[in-house]
Formats: structure tokens, sequence, C-alpha cells
């Protein structure tokens, strides 16, 4: 048997997180003792293509990824459970009254642990396909976690536009993702500067008032995010970077961690 297989039996749902056309994310406990995030999936038709991601999932371990703890896919629902992340997804925290408050030094140290998690992806050759805030998970002492990876793809959502049978979120994703579905680490960091300009810009829905369409019309014109008002001319030279029209001209998520590590570092220093 599944060593990650546990009967349902061994869940209580204490209280639902959020949710959409996928299913819910309940607060739970397991076994009454561990409190986990349960998702619960209700769609019949992604059961097969879901429990194979799942299945590709359980190697992948570090420290800046959401820990998946245990799997209940005999029967319906299918059930996948993580460790718990108390304060939510990335977009809500920084909409909310506490993410308001939140400091450049934090802001910055919310962006190295994405860009640490997303560098080992990278040399796991594992392409997220939707990095964003929403899929960015927020525990205590602003402990960062990336979820989702290679699932995110699979859930049907409004952020999405269909383009043949993928579901893709346009106004995250690289221009030849969206247009030709060309994936590629080198996708996933033009979507992590749109995770930046969402950091700084405290919650900001990117190209906010333009249709999917618009964006891509604008994007292969040269039109780019701008700098968000709690930005340095430094950060958002780094979101530029990671926005070159060419793949091949974006640098890696290791590239992208070492220089966002070292501001972090000197802003450290500066205002301590």
């Amino acid at each position: 048997m599944d060593q990650w297989e546990r009967p349902r039996s061994e869940f209580q749902l204490w209280r639902k997180m959020g949710e959409g056309c996928f299913g819910e994310v309940w607060e739970g406990m397991w076994k009454n003792t561990v409190p986990v995030a349960i998702k619960i999936m209700k769609q019949a038709d992604m059961r097969d293509d879901f429990v194979k991601e799942i299945r590709n999932l359980k190697s992948l371990k570090h420290t800046r990824l959401i820990k998946l703890l245990a799997v209940c896919s005999v029967g319906e629902p299918v059930y996948i459970v993580t460790e718990l992340m108390r304060k939510g997804n990335l977009h809500s925290y920084l909409n909310s009254a506490a993410g308001k408050e939140l400091t450049t030094h934090h802001l910055l140290s919310i962006s190295c642990q994405v860009a640490d998690g997303m560098t080992y992806l990278e040399e796991q050759h594992i392409i997220h396909r939707d990095l964003a805030a929403r899929n960015i998970l927020v525990g205590d002492d602003l402990a960062c976690k990336i979820a989702d990876f290679g699932l995110a793809r699979l859930l049907k959502d409004d952020i999405y536009s269909t383009t043949g049978s993928a579901m893709i979120p346009v106004k995250w994703t690289a221009p030849e993702a969206a247009i030709y579905q060309t994936y590629s680490p080198k996708s996933d960091v033009w979507s992590y500067g749109i995770l930046l300009y969402e950091v700084f810009s405290y919650g900001l829905c990117p190209y906010d008032g333009m249709t999917n369409q618009e964006t891509i019309q604008q994007i292969t014109r040269g039109y780019r995010l701008p700098r968000p008002n709690s930005c340095s001319p430094e950060i958002y030279s780094i979101m530029l970077e990671c926005w070159k029209t060419h793949p091949e001209d974006r640098p890696t998520f290791l590239n992208l961690r070492d220089a966002l590590f070292s501001i972090y570092k000197w802003a450290r220093h500066s205002f301590s």
C-alpha cells in the first residue's frame, strides 16, 4: 500500500479556508493531534490527472515548498493533505491590515524565500506554470512556502483563459507560454517578476483594468508594468530583467536568489 495513502476517517474538517471550482480547502486535524490543510477535490474529471501529479510531487522536499503529508485517493472525494500555513495565501495577506504594515525589509524577505524555493524547482527541472502570490502560503514569522507546484495548471478558475484545452493565468504568464504554450523555467521567471510586482505593490492586480487579450497585446508591443511606489529602482530593474522578451535573456532563479539576497543583507545592515 502507498505509504502516503490514508483513510479519510483519520481527518477531521474544522474550518473552510477557501473555495474554488476545483473544490474546497479546509483547516483540519489529523488523528486529533496534527493541524493540517485539506484540499478536497470535487471534479471527477480531474481525478486521474490530479492523482498522477500528486505522485510526481512526493519526491520534492525543500523548506520553501509546502509539504505534502497524506493523500486520500480511494473513493470520492480525493483529499490532498498538507502542512497548515495559518496566515493563508500571500495575495490575501498583502491586502490585509497586517500585510499593509510590512516593511521593505519584510517584502525582501518574502521575495528571497520564494526565489530560494524556485531555485530548487529549477534544479529539479520542475516548471510551476502558475507562480503567483495566490500560490504562496504564509505561516508564522512570515515564513513563505510555494504551493500547487505542478498542480495549479489543472485548476479551473476565473483567473485563467482557455487556450485549446489549457487553462492559463494570462496576466502572470510569459508571452511565449500564453501565445504558443511554450513553458520553461524561464517562463516561470517571467511569472516571478509579476509576483515581485504583487509583493512591492502590496497586492495590486497586475494590468488592472485590462482584459487578458489587451494584456497580451500590450506586452507584445513592449509595455511593461510600472514601478510600484514602494519599490526601489534596484528591485524594479530585477523585475524588468524577468520580463525580457526573449526567454534566454532572462536570469535564472539562482541568479535572482543571489541578487535579492545581496540586497536583503545590505538592507538589513543599513537599517539595523
